[in-house]
């Protein structure tokens, strides 16, 4: 797990500096540098992925999860000709990852930055950081929306455990693993499921999105893509088999968020954008219990949301014992507006066993009470 994180002048990021819990939930207005966090730990993976982050520099394009453009692009735009992107973690294991990379205007690769490391790049303990083990993954705000048939990948599900990053996988995955893959954590089972399996489980928990919600896929061999239908539960039985595009978007757009966080293993990092998009206020509560009772299970997450709803999900799981207070991290996002250079700030927020928070900064749970009081 990594404890300890350091950047320095990427993109809005003059100086941001904290140590990490196991959820991770960075709130704030849109623009406030929410995604910078999650992009800067992207291209550290992708860049050690391709080979070249030891050697080369932080690659900004050409990768499978992101493409930022060029070293303007994300380069801090206050920061001093003699300033460098520099990025630090530490891991609960001991392991210590340092880089400092220089700016080239018009390259697609911040170059690693020889001259102030005897050992450019050099990564100790990498294999104790889950940002760059087979443990890792990321889902995108850009997910994969509801439709007629899905895509397989033998290679990503089974050699790389990965769902996608638009959760383009998550229906192969289910149609792989779902009855073979048990859930054994007792905080992950959700009391409504058939069994104790992952496809079971999955449809427990988007019973909480869509009451009466069950699965149903078909492998098409001949065209090598899944079919992909939804029914509800009647009083004698269940409805026809309806067509993803027939049926609330929200449920199957936020499909690849419950499989990602129950298939997840202690250990296993888990990046994931605004998990509540297109859901009711009930489902994204249900969403907040999720990602809690999946951190408590040591799996390490940071979540960008907007979403009271997740934020109270989350205090609802602390207040009842779902995970510690000091398991969860609250991060609000804000850009400063009274100088020059409009660098991000970050306020940590901590939430205590009553489930309250130590304090609240403006923007945060406090839109429905303002509309409120324009309405009384």
């Amino acid at each position: 797990m990594i404890d300890y994180l350091l950047v320095e002048n990427f993109k809005s990021l003059k100086r941001l500096q904290f140590k990490p819990a196991s959820l991770n939930l960075c709130f704030g207005m849109n623009g406030v540098g929410k995604s910078t966090l999650l992009q800067i730990m992207l291209l550290l993976r992708q860049s050690h992925a391709r080979g070249v982050l030891e050697s080369k520099g932080l690659l900004l394009q050409g990768g499978d999860m992101i493409a930022l453009g060029t070293g303007r692009d994300v380069f801090y735009q206050f920061a001093g000709k003699d300033e460098r992107v520099v990025c630090n973690l530490r891991t609960s294991g001991g392991g210590a990852c340092g880089w400092t990379f220089s700016l080239d205007p018009e390259s697609d690769i911040l170059p690693i930055d020889t001259s102030t490391r005897e050992n450019p790049g050099h990564v100790a303990g990498v294999e104790q950081c889950g940002l760059f083990g087979a443990g890792f993954s990321y889902l995108s705000a850009d997910r994969l929306g509801p439709a007629k048939v899905s895509p397989k990948s033998d290679f990503e599900i089974s050699r790389n455990r990965s769902i996608g990053s638009r959760g383009e996988f998550a229906v192969h995955y289910l149609s792989r693993f779902g009855m073979s893959e048990k859930l054994t954590r007792d905080n992950l089972k959700h009391p409504k499921a058939k069994s104790d399996s992952l496809l079971h489980q999955t449809i427990g928990w988007l019973n909480d999105i869509s009451p009466g919600v069950r699965l149903v896929i078909e492998d098409i061999k001949s065209a090598d893509l899944l079919k992909l239908g939804v029914q509800f539960e009647t009083p004698d039985g269940f409805t026809n088999e309806f067509s993803p595009l027939n049926v609330g978007f929200g449920i199957l757009y936020v499909l690849p968020v419950i499989v990602n966080l129950l298939r997840a293993r202690p250990g296993d990092l888990v990046l994931l954008e605004n998990p509540e998009s297109h859901l009711h206020p009930q489902g994204q509560s249900a969403i907040g219990r999720l990602l809690a009772a999946s951190a408590a299970n040591g799996v390490q997450i940071f979540c960008e949301s907007h979403s009271d709803h997740i934020i109270n999900g989350v205090r609802v799981a602390v207040k009842e014992g779902g995970i510690s207070p000091e398991g969860v991290g609250v991060y609000y996002f804000t850009r400063d507006l009274r100088t020059t250079e409009q660098m991000t700030r970050v306020t940590e927020i901590f939430i205590d066993r009553h489930g309250e928070l130590s304090n609240y900064p403006d923007g945060l749970l406090d839109e429905w009470s303002n509309l409120l009081g324009k309405l009384i």
